[in-house]
């Protein structure tokens, strides 16, 4: 069974913090023994500094040294012996000026000449060693030794046992042994508790599985026809996707930055951090439709999905839209069999020059309805529109007209925004209007001043309240209730987001004689000055 380096994360965490922690404590114990060996070296030089001194100073030795010679039986070896039994030194010797011991623990050497170099103290100086001599290793130190008149007649060396010095440090070592097993036993437990925890977080895995799915979830994330952004407690965006990041028209430094830095204010924003709850929220940021969810994360953050509901919401309004033209086909179905009634009576009665009038007047009162919007809306897909919300407004009993002030050139940069803001007016227009409304009424004025096209819708309905006149236009917002298919308070939503898109406004103001009128500016739209100035609808009041 081969044993190799551990592949989950914490067992790894475990193993490298035991090498540190063992390293560690090896490296402290050497560096604490170091200057422990050096300190024990440093005590016994001078414990036999000292007993060197105390011999110098002895008038017998000097006396001895002066009128005998080397003798093992001397008083000089008899003296420096004594010294020796009660010091308990290794050696005690001493020499004259030509280096030759009078004193030695072994007394055969007693006459010889020293083994190491006398002259330091022969010179007056003192030595302090650890050094090697006939007798083994030994902390040593060598003074001078003088008479009477203070001149040096010789030298003393007394020697201290190295072992003994080993003996000391070794006598330390279990102790410090012991601090050391209790700090890495600490260590240990403190690394295994880090790894416990390291595992739990990372359930498991190895440092080759986290690095898989680091690239996975890269590689899905950015793969996604969702947006995905996740953000920290702090609100900054901790990762968002491509996706999210053309949704919410965001910068490619979006990561690390505060969301208040890279999101305008407003509901998508506040979707984002929370503060709009629900499932499936809906939203509108610039000319999107958006679908939100938000997951708050352990750590206070929070991950949010949107997606794209623009092309769903358009579809929706067109469903809405053939809804509309399919009950007014079965209107006008209704009514042209009433029509085709009455010309079959005519020709019945053999009145058939009156069955063709009454049949060229029908026709001629519906053309020249679209010739007129044709006429001054240069924009077919305006004028378009226009024709069909006439019919659907016919249909449903209300008299939808142009303003006779109505005047917009051809050349626009994109039509397809105010057909989208003219759609979303003349529906809400067409809606607030009862089963039981009397004579209802949408007017619809198009017209250009220098660059910038005024669209305005007016009815003769309930009117919008003075306080709900800014919280029309919230996302989400509405008196209606939602079909299935889509939901409901999107329409004003968008219609002033595509108005600030242009730097324009959208705004309520009442109308005289009582409902609502809105008015929608696209600043810089026109591509040239065609238009001239045009004056408000006249029994506007703000």
């Amino acid at each position: 069974m081969r044993i190799g380096w551990p592949r989950q994360v914490f067992a790894q965490v475990l193993l490298v913090q035991l090498l540190i922690t063992t390293g560690v404590l090896l490296l402290l114990t050497g560096l604490f023994l170091q200057p422990l060996r050096t300190q024990l070296d440093y005590q016994a030089e001078h414990e036999a500094l000292a007993i060197a001194q105390t011999t110098a100073v002895d008038p017998e030795i000097a006396a001895g040294l002066l009128s005998s010679g080397p003798d093992p039986a001397g008083p000089v070896q008899r003296r420096t012996e004594r010294t020796r039994r009660a010091t308990g030194a290794l050696y005690v010797v001493v020499m004259d000026l030509r280096g030759i011991r009078w004193s030695h623990t072994d007394v055969r050497r007693v006459g010889h000449r020293v083994s190491t170099d006398p002259s330091p103290p022969l010179h007056g100086h003192t030595v302090l060693e650890v050094d090697r001599g006939t007798l083994g290793t030994s902390a040593r130190a060598k003074v001078p030794l003088r008479d009477s008149t203070g001149e040096v007649i010789g030298a003393v060396s007394v020697g201290i046992a190295y072992s003994g010095v080993q003996e000391r440090l070794m006598a330390a070592l279990p102790g410090l042994l012991r601090y050391a097993g209790a700090a890495l036993t600490v260590g240990a437990g403190a690394a295994f508790l880090v790894a416990r925890t390291l595992r739990r977080r990372t359930h498991g895995v190895s440092v080759a599985d986290i690095v898989a799915l680091l690239s996975e979830r890269e590689a899905m994330l950015h793969a996604v026809r969702e947006g995905v952004i996740a953000l920290d407690r702090h609100e900054r965006v901790r990762l968002v996707n491509d996706e999210a990041s053309r949704l919410l028209s965001l910068e490619e430094d979006a990561e690390g930055r505060d969301l208040k830095e890279v999101l305008p204010p407003g509901r998508s924003r506040d979707v984002l951090t929370g503060r709009v709850t629900g499932r499936d929220v809906l939203t509108v940021c610039e000319n999107r439709v958006l679908i939100a969810n938000r997951m708050p994360t352990p750590d206070g953050g929070a991950v949010v999905t949107l997606r794209d509901r623009t092309e769903v919401e358009l579809l929706g309004r067109e469903l809405d839209s053939i809804k509309g033209l399919l009950d007014a086909l079965r209107a006008q179905d209704h009514e042209h069999a009433n029509r085709l009634h009455t010309v079959l009576g005519y020709l019945d009665l053999d009145m058939s020059e009156r069955a063709r009038d009454y049949v060229a007047g029908l026709t001629h009162a519906r053309r020249a309805s679209a010739d007129d919007i044709a006429e001054r809306v240069r924009v077919p897909m305006v004028s378009a529109l226009l024709a069909g919300k006439s019919a659907v407004a016919a249909e449903r009993g209300v008299t939808l007209r142009l303003s006779d002030r109505s005047q917009l050139p051809s050349r626009l940069i994109d039509a397809r925004d105010i057909v989208t803001v003219l759609g979303n007016l003349i529906d809400n227009a067409l809606d607030v209007f009862g089963a039981h409304a009397t004579q209802p009424a949408v007017e619809v004025e198009v017209f250009v001043e220098a660059d910038t096209v005024v669209a305005r819708v007016s009815d003769n309905g309930p009117g919008v309240p003075v306080d709900l006149r800014d919280t029309v236009f919230d996302e989400g917002w509405s008196t209606k209730e939602a079909p299935h298919h889509r939901g409901r308070g999107l329409g004003l939503a968008m219609v002033r987001s595509l108005a600030e898109r242009y730097g324009g406004t959208a705004r309520i103001a009442a109308r005289a004689g009582g409902g609502a009128v809105f008015t929608v500016t696209f600043p810089g739209i026109v591509t040239r000055s065609a238009a001239r100035t045009q004056p408000a609808l006249a029994g506007d009041t703000p």
